[in-house]
């Protein structure tokens, strides 16, 4: 049980376009309903898709007007019927389709999990959907086995340096690429044995030297664009290709004869869409996050922390691709 005060503030978008011009508003509190949680936000991250969520520009447009962010974490202040796994007091962390950029959220306890002890607030929000995304992309559809090559694009990015560190933990072999110095140091010190600038031009070379000409096992790939184009010839055989989104802008094409000839998979990965077809495995996936979060071998890399009021600034430094690993806003 728990209570919660009448209203909270939230930042709100009334029309889809230019973020800037989302505002912090009072909007009415609610109780949690059957299978839901009453959460006192402490942190939620700021990602790319909120950013294209806002834009209108995301697959997925929620009615206006609306709360942008998906991920946060906090304390429960009372929960729903039929919840058994959480009460009022504990930490935790959640995901929505969108809603988290407010003091207070409801989310469905089916998409929350207990924060760990070495968790604060900041790597509790930042921790599901990049984590998820790999796990998913990475155990569950591509099958990853330990001593496989795994080649990671956006690799500094949230969800490239949750794949990083999954793959390695994991015992894969990790080729990491990202733009400039310091993101690839970040990307070596999450555990890649090996890094490439894309600076660098053709990256197809570069990939087959490090695996004596065999190329990559699994190929992680938000980007697409001319980096998924690329990445068709350097990939081994028997390969999985794991189309996660398209940062670059443009979505690519293949042909199927050249799958045909080198034997690859090209695998679609929508981590949320997966819970939601198949609610067993969802509940599996999110079982075994826990316990990789509790391990303390999976860590969210946060770049920047932020006041509640510094949505803005977060979604500009999203836009000028300044971030490596998560941008969080702070709640007191």
């Amino acid at each position: 049980m728990g209570e919660s005060i009448a209203s909270h503030r939230a930042w709100r978008c009334h029309a889809f376009g230019d973020y800037h011009d989302l505002v912090i508003e009072q909007v009415a509190s609610r109780a949690p309903a059957a299978g839901e949680i009453l959460v006192r936000n402490r942190a939620f991250a700021v990602g790319f898709p909120d950013m294209l969520m806002v834009q209108g520009r995301y697959q997925y447009k929620p009615p206006l007007p609306f709360t942008p962010c998906a991920e946060f974490a906090g304390d429960v202040l009372a929960v729903g019927a039929d919840v058994e796994r959480f009460k009022a007091g504990d930490r935790v962390m959640g995901t929505l389709r969108a809603g988290a950029a407010a003091e207070q959220v409801v989310a469905a306890a089916s998409d929350c999990m207990r924060m760990p002890d070495n968790f604060d607030y900041a790597h509790g929000a930042a921790f599901i959907i990049g984590y998820k995304t790999a796990y998913v992309g990475l155990v569950v559809r591509g099958g990853l086995k330990a001593g496989e090559t795994v080649l990671v694009h956006g690799a500094a990015g949230g969800v490239g340096l949750a794949a990083v560190q999954l793959a390695n933990a994991m015992g894969a072999r990790v080729i990491g690429m990202a733009a400039g110095l310091a993101k690839l140091n970040l990307v070596s010190s999450m555990g890649a044995a090996a890094v490439i600038d894309y600076a660098a031009g053709p990256f197809r070379q570069a990939v087959k030297a490090w695996t004596d000409g065999r190329g990559a096992d699994v190929v992680f790939d938000p980007i697409g664009g001319d980096v998924f184009d690329e990445s068709l010839h350097c990939i081994a055989p028997f390969g999985r290709m794991l189309v996660i989104g398209f940062a670059s802008g443009r979505i690519p094409t293949a042909t199927v004869n050249h799958a045909l000839l080198k034997q690859y998979a090209i695998i679609g990965v929508r981590a949320g869409e997966y819970g939601r077809i198949h609610p067993e495995g969802g509940r599996a996936v999110n079982a075994a996050l826990e316990q990789w979060a509790a391990s303390g071998k999976l860590t969210p890399h946060v770049h920047q922390r932020l006041a509640f009021a510094d949505l803005l600034p977060a979604l500009d430094t999203i836009a000028a691709r300044h971030v490596m690993g998560r941008v969080v806003c702070e709640l007191p």
